[in-house]
């Protein structure tokens, strides 16, 4: 009995509602057999074009004293000159693009590098103020701000004496 119900439930068709059931299914499919050998495909070889003939023998164009079997020869190189130029241009495109996509990326990092180094400088800097304050005892620092504006206040003093002297001074 216990076949049957597994049989029943293989049988049992597998609906796939999204991605993780189509990887799913698909890795159940290959645990079924882990003996047997999975096909890997190799990466595509990049295209490349034969270079352009060094010489072309006869020379030719679309009509001028060509026959009508030479036209097909003369459409053929043709083709064959225009898919090389083409593939130039898209290939000098492509690096174009690689090769902007490269100074972005090093201009990106550039800029985060400096924003890290003036984050990492703001830090360290209140790290020192906070040493500082650390260690300058709470009683000092008290007396302190006392001392300054005692001082504070005879500089006014000292400043307010200057200035009605000066007005004493003038005629």
């Amino acid at each position: 009995m216990s076949e049957k119900e597994t049989d029943k439930e293989e049988k049992k068709p597998i609906i796939i509602k999204d991605a993780t059931d189509l990887q799913r299914l698909r890795l159940e499919k290959l645990m079924k057999n882990p003996e047997k050998p999975v096909l890997i495909p190799e990466r595509r070889k990049e295209k490349t074009l034969p270079p352009p003939p060094d010489f072309v023998r006869n020379v030719m164009g679309s009509s001028a004293g060509a026959g009508s079997g030479e036209f097909h020869v003369y459409r053929h190189l043709r083709r064959k000159e225009y898919a090389r130029q083409k593939f130039i241009q898209e290939k000098s495109e492509q690096e174009k693009l690689d090769e902007e996509y490269q100074r972005k990326l090093e201009e990106n990092k550039r800029k985060a590098e400096e924003k890290t180094a003036k984050k990492r400088a703001k830090r360290l800097k209140k790290k020192q103020k906070a040493k500082i304050k650390a260690k300058i005892p709470k009683t000092n620092n008290t007396e302190s701000k006392s001392s300054q504006s005692e001082s504070e206040s005879e500089n006014d003093a000292e400043h307010s004496e200057s200035t009605t002297e000066k007005e004493e001074t003038k005629p």
